[in-house]
């Protein structure tokens, strides 16, 4: 068995921490105001934006994510793990952080735009994938928002990493969102037990998850907050 084991310096590298490339709060805002609204999957596309913002909810999650889960009224997401692919199936309860309010005023507006005006209900995805159909030349192709979601995060990804690339942005993913979050919140919130509601609204049952993993500290930082204790 000691045969198989990795040695102490391969594990070591295994483990080592690596920098995760995030986007800034500016950055997001600015990718996010430059995407369309001129069609409904356009629409759809800003709004998953807005909502990843808002929740920094984890992709696999978000696509399996269907109206019954969002309460617009409490400003509240039920990741319920019974319907929604949370990560080792854990429900989590998250209200929208308080970010740009343009965020906010998006996602409203899809929601009620699939309840009022596409008649979607309780059961049906929040964010759907397209409803594809034989056209009248015979082939196939796109005729609207279907009324299921995607099975993976996938597609998702893509959306996201496709709106910082239109404007000339590294591509970052649904995921980094955390990171900029995390690093938000240490920003705004007064005290510990504000930043410990920061931490389980993202779904962490400890601070030391969040810190550890979306707000290391570089050996750099580390010297100049110690230095600056005294002055």
């Amino acid at each position: 068995m000691e045969y198989f084991n990795n040695t102490a310096k391969n594990s070591r590298v295994a483990h080592t921490q690596r920098d995760i490339p995030y986007p800034s709060m500016a950055q997001a805002f600015h990718a996010f105001q430059a995407m369309p609204e001129d069609t409904d999957f356009a629409r759809r596309d800003k709004a998953l934006f807005a909502f990843f913002m808002l929740t920094c909810a984890r992709d696999g999650a978000v696509a399996s994510l269907k109206l019954k889960h969002i309460n617009l009224v409490e400003g509240h997401v039920f990741q319920d793990a019974r319907d929604v692919k949370t990560k080792n199936a854990k429900t989590i309860n998250t209200w929208f952080f308080p970010v740009d309010p343009t965020y906010l005023d998006c996602f409203t507006d899809w929601v009620r735009y699939l309840e009022q005006e596409k008649l979607f209900g309780p059961e049906d995805a929040l964010f759907p994938k397209a409803r594809t159909g034989l056209s009248k030349a015979g082939g196939f192709t796109v005729l609207g928002l279907s009324r299921e979601g995607y099975s993976s995060g996938e597609k998702l990804n893509q959306i996201i990493r496709a709106a910082f690339a239109t404007v000339q942005l590294p591509e970052y993913t649904p995921h980094s969102f955390r990171k900029t979050l995390a690093l938000y919140g240490d920003k705004v919130c007064p005290d510990m037990e504000h930043f410990k509601a920061w931490s389980m609204n993202m779904g962490h049952e400890k601070i030391a998850t969040t810190t550890s993993a979306y707000m290391p500290v570089t050996l750099q930082r580390q010297r100049d907050l110690i230095r600056g204790l005294g002055k």
